[in-house]
């Protein structure tokens, strides 16, 4: 006899998953909980983890399937990402202390829920900051250099690569589009004269 699928409850949701999906899911966790061990907060980081697993099964799975299978888990999983371990100082001259830093993914514009072109929302994602803060301390900057943060600012436009528009995610303003078509422009015009 064999076992076919596994019952597992993630916070609030009870799912079956088949074994291949199980074991995954197992070694997921697992791992997640090894990045986790002495965190304070690791057992609620962690709830909130397996409610984020059950929502995107959830939300892969067919109107009459019953079991979530490898093929739902894995997108779901990627989607999610791994559990990043929080910066301490010293430990990168970058990184803000108590920062998390996702080291998979590069330093890039988000144009996605941006004001103007998207500097401030790709260095709060790269390096694990809240988007506010990064704008509070942009516009104290601009201040205090008497406008030199302006010429800052159009420099990271022009030198950070835009980050692929992500599929469901939030839809891109007027400002930013417009941002967008302005330093494509430029960057082409640039690569013209320096070839």
């Amino acid at each position: 006899m064999q076992r076919i699928s596994v019952t597992a409850r993630l916070h609030r949701s009870t799912l079956q998953f088949e074994e291949a999906a199980y074991a995954r899911l197992e070694s997921y966790f697992a791992e997640a909980a090894r990045t986790l061990d002495g965190n304070p907060d690791q057992s609620e980081i962690l709830a909130d983890l397996e409610q984020a697993v059950a929502d995107q099964c959830t939300k892969r799975m067919q109107p009459e399937q019953s079991m979530v299978t490898l093929a739902e888990l894995q997108p779901a999983l990627e989607e999610i990402g791994s559990v990043q371990v929080p910066c301490t100082a010293g430990a990168s001259d970058d990184a803000a202390p108590g920062a998390t830093r996702d080291a998979t993914r590069p330093l890039q514009q988000v144009s996605e829920g941006a004001v103007i072109s998207g500097v401030c929302q790709g260095l709060a994602r790269y390096f694990g900051l809240d988007v506010t803060l990064l704008r509070v301390i942009a516009i104290l900057l601009l201040f205090v250099t008497g406008g030199g943060m302006i010429l800052v600012y159009l420099i990271l436009m022009l030198l950070l690569p835009y980050a692929p528009a992500e599929a469901g995610g939030k839809p891109i303003r007027t400002i930013p589009a417009k941002s967008r078509a302005v330093v494509g422009f430029v960057r082409t015009k640039l690569s013209a004269v320096t070839n």
